[in-house]
């Protein structure tokens, strides 16, 4: 399964924004685009030998650009991965953008990273393949797996004993969105609803990907 595995500081750097790629070395002061960073530290400017260039500001569709690139790898999709989920988005009922986060807030690897069993996406990812994770009592190993309305989302009792998964548990404090729900004990969590745009707080302007896409 192709997907990327390139430095993921290197994404933050280049979007000039914290996308919490790398679970708790996003909380700590060895974040390159940390405020807590001084000065003379701080890396908050793209990669690359022009980086510092970059800084200035760019045109209104290198503007689309980069949001789009920001959510494409805020949820870890490649490319086509990204643009097939725009074209379903915007073939569905209701606003496009929307739909598009919703969409990738249903995915399975998101909803493991919801629930606080992965300090990141990433991570969550990889307990979903290594098949953790069960959806209905079934195990599914599909992290672009999209979740329904009612489906709950259990971790495999073998495998609540991993060491990454207890400290997840016990040391982030990763509020549950409002359309998921508690089921029992902290290791199963049910779809209560849809997701709604004012419960999605990831920092995407989507009216700005579909214009991008609309060109």
């Amino acid at each position: 399964m192709a997907r990327y595995t390139g430095p993921v500081c290197r994404l933050c750097r280049r979007e000039r924004t914290k996308l919490f790629l790398k679970g708790e070395r996003c909380y700590s002061m060895k974040c390159p685009v940390s405020e807590a960073v001084t000065d003379r530290h701080s890396r908050a400017y793209p990669p690359g030998e022009h980086g510092r260039d970059r800084m200035r500001q760019g045109s209104e569709y290198l503007g689309q650009l980069r949001e789009k690139q920001k959510a494409r790898r805020i949820y870890g999709l490649l490319e086509k991965q990204f643009h097939n989920l725009y074209v379903e988005a915007s073939r569905a009922p209701g606003i496009t953008g929307e739909n598009l986060l919703r969409m990738l807030e249903l995915r399975l690897d998101n909803v493991a990273f919801r629930a606080g069993w992965g300090a990141s996406r990433s991570q969550a990812r990889q307990f979903v393949r290594h098949g953790h994770v069960l959806v209905n009592g079934k195990r599914v190993t599909i992290p672009s797996y999209r979740l329904r309305q009612g489906d709950t989302v259990t971790l495999k009792p073998s495998s609540r004993e991993i060491f990454h998964v207890q400290r997840n548990m016990d040391t982030l404090d990763r509020p549950l969105p409002p359309w998921l729900e508690t089921v029992g004990d902290r290791f199963a969590v049910k779809v209560f609803s849809l997701p709604l745009r004012e419960h999605i707080d990831e920092p995407v302007q989507e009216q700005l990907i579909v214009e991008l896409y609309s060109k």
